[in-house]
């Protein structure tokens, strides 16, 4: 494991340098960002970035602020600092300046789509599984984080889960209970503010979105490849909301063929330059 000042904060990182010959300067480094709470880099390091290592391209798995053993200070849950967060790691892990591709997973989609905007001549694509979108969800995640913070607060769960040997759990619900109930992650979540239509339209790079047939979320990733320039959606049947891990053998041809796809790709251009091409769904 490794370490990485990004700003003042502490973050832990795995770097993965690519093991195939294909890699070159002008490759995009592929950068996963994860979901929210008990989630951290460990989800994608098997199912998603070893295998993209070895296809040639470097990847950058990192614990967001206050998850995982990365800092977890009191505030800055909210996705501006995420995006600060981000691209201070980026600037200190010195690239080259060589641009990025996100892959989201969850909350880290959201995250994903904010920093492409914040910043979209660093970033060259997004892969974005089971991404939250619309109004309802952030509603919906305040509550669920909300109910999670009562029924963890004293409670005895950890120490009981310690003397069961359950170690890990018991780090992940002691993690959980800091987070929710210490920091202000829920206050934070529940300022967030939700993308439009227009949000879309303005990306410059392409846009995959992936869902499980049966996801509350497949409304928002078919809004959002309407109206984005490059966005492609593809629907991985008989799946729910946790592509990742009930599916980890599709998922991974699908992201792989979309990261040589948009690695082959020029890098964006502003987009007076560039004609407007219409959302491609399947």
């Amino acid at each position: 494991m490794a370490f990485v000042l990004a700003g003042s904060l502490r973050l832990h990182v795995q770097r993965l340098p690519a093991t195939a010959g294909a890699c070159g300067p002008d490759r995009p480094v592929v950068v996963f960002l994860h979901g929210l709470v008990v989630d951290n880099l460990s989800s994608f390091y098997c199912p998603l970035a070893v295998p993209v290592a070895r296809a040639g391209h470097e990847a950058v798995l990192y614990d967001l602020r206050g998850h995982g053993r990365s800092q977890r200070p009191a505030d800055g849950y909210d996705s501006r600092s995420a995006v600060r967060d981000l691209f201070a790691l980026l600037d200190s892990l010195d690239l080259g300046g060589r641009p990025v591709h996100l892959v989201g997973n969850s909350y880290g989609g959201t995250l994903a789509l904010h920093a492409a905007l914040a910043r979209p001549d660093a970033v060259t694509g997004l892969t974005l599984l089971e991404p939250p979108l619309g109004g309802a969800w952030v509603e919906n995640m305040v509550d669920t984080l909300s109910a999670a913070a009562l029924s963890l607060e004293d409670s005895a769960v950890p120490a009981e889960l310690l003397t069961l040997r359950l170690r890990k759990a018991a780090h992940l619900t002691s993690i959980a209970d800091e987070l929710l109930n210490r920091t202000s992650l829920i206050d934070d979540i529940a300022g967030s503010r939700t993308f439009t239509p227009a949000d879309y339209a303005r990306l410059r790079c392409p846009v995959l979105a992936v869902c499980g047939e049966h996801s509350e979320l497949v409304p928002g990733a078919r809004e959002l490849v309407r109206h984005a320039p490059h966005g492609t959606l593809r629907i991985l049947p008989g799946l729910g909301h946790d592509v990742l891990k009930e599916n980890s053998g599709v998922l991974r041809e699908t992201v792989l063929a979309h990261l040589e796809a948009t690695a082959a790709t020029p890098a964006p251009v502003p987009e007076a330059a560039r004609p407007r091409a219409g959302a491609l769904v399947r």
